[in-house]
């Protein structure tokens, strides 16, 4: 087999089932002892989503238990917390949001953590845009036809979000600056209650994670006139981006990644990662998440640690610009 051969499909072979030097060093540190994700939200909602198989999947690969634990309140804050003070033995684990890791910082005004220094970064798992949705008896087909709507009537568009400070919110307030429109921000406690109240024509638009969305565009529920990512999305090929649609360099998304208290050991999060990697490559976790519109995503080691860095800046500022706080 020639070497370029060899180098493609190696990584189809590892997903497949055969084991990488890490892989077998991982389940050897792990062997007989449970591993603890941290979920830092109630179960069933999108974190949940992301959680369950990975833990399904990790605990098979390293021949060991996978629990996930539900720890929810404070915006992620207590899960968080609660792991950050654990001890860093590689077996309690975060499943870490753009909320926890991104926005909370800037958002609350006592946090009790540090997002960045009381962490080991594992991996990046997965990340979702945010949609932009509308009810389908509004006018408007395309972002350019939100943003004339917007211009005529300004200050009397109402978008809903989950609520004060969550991707939706700060995206939304993110394009209103890059549009010059003036749209007025409706919070609300999750997306549920939002959804309903676009639907029912109380409010006219919405900026949600596409997961949160997806079933009630599919269902002619609600159109789909824009996402946030840098590309489109495999679920719904024809909704453009924000970026496509005249907005360069237009981005955000809703991501997930899992970390570690701080100061566990190299060797241990090297192999915890070259794991999750893995199993974020492989087609059975992509089968798994992206019919329901998130994307599996894998950066590990210094690639991750630069990109929370990157979005510890990007979603700061959006905090500060949007006059957000959270006790």
């Amino acid at each position: 087999m020639r070497r370029r051969d060899f180098l493609i499909l190696a990584p189809c072979a590892l997903v497949a089932g055969v084991a990488s030097p890490f892989a077998l060093a991982a389940a050897q540190s792990f062997q007989g002892k449970q591993i603890r994700i941290v979920v830092p939200f109630p179960a069933g909602g999108p974190t949940d989503i992301v959680a369950r198989p990975l833990a399904q999947m990790l605990g098979d690969a390293l021949k060991t238990a996978v629990i996930v634990d539900n720890r929810g309140g404070a915006g992620g804050s207590i899960g968080a917390d609660a792991v950050a003070k654990s001890t860093p033995d590689g077996q309690t684990l975060l499943m870490a949001t753009v909320g926890t890791h991104a926005i909370n910082p800037s958002l609350y005004k006592k946090l009790a953590y540090d997002a960045v220094r009381d962490f080991t970064p594992v991996a990046l798992v997965a990340v979702a845009p945010v949609a932009i949705v509308v009810h389908p008896a509004q006018p408007v087909r395309s972002l350019a036809e939100l943003v004339a709507l917007a211009k005529r009537r300004p200050g009397k568009l109402n978008y809903g979000s989950a609520g004060a400070g969550t991707p939706g919110h700060l995206t939304g307030e993110m394009f209103k600056a890059a549009a010059g429109i003036d749209i007025q921000h409706v919070p609300y406690k999750g997306s549920a209650p939002a959804v309903t109240d676009l639907i029912a024509g109380q409010i006219e638009i919405m900026f949600d994670p596409l997961q949160s969305v997806l079933t009630n565009v599919q269902a002619g529920k609600l159109r789909a006139i824009a996402l946030s990512s840098k590309v489109r999305s495999a679920v719904l090929p024809d909704v453009p981006t924000i970026a496509e649609s005249g907005y360069a360099d237009f981005e955000t998304t809703a991501w997930w990644g899992v970390f570690a208290p701080r100061d566990l050991p190299a060797r241990l999060a090297a192999e915890l990662a070259a794991d999750v990697e893995l199993i974020v490559r492989s087609e059975t976790f992509r089968g798994k998440l992206e019919p329901l519109g998130v994307l599996p995503t894998a950066l590990t080691g210094n690639a991750f640690a630069e990109f929370q860095r990157a979005e510890l800046a990007k979603w700061g500022k959006a905090v500060r610009d949007s006059g957000a706080t959270a006790e």
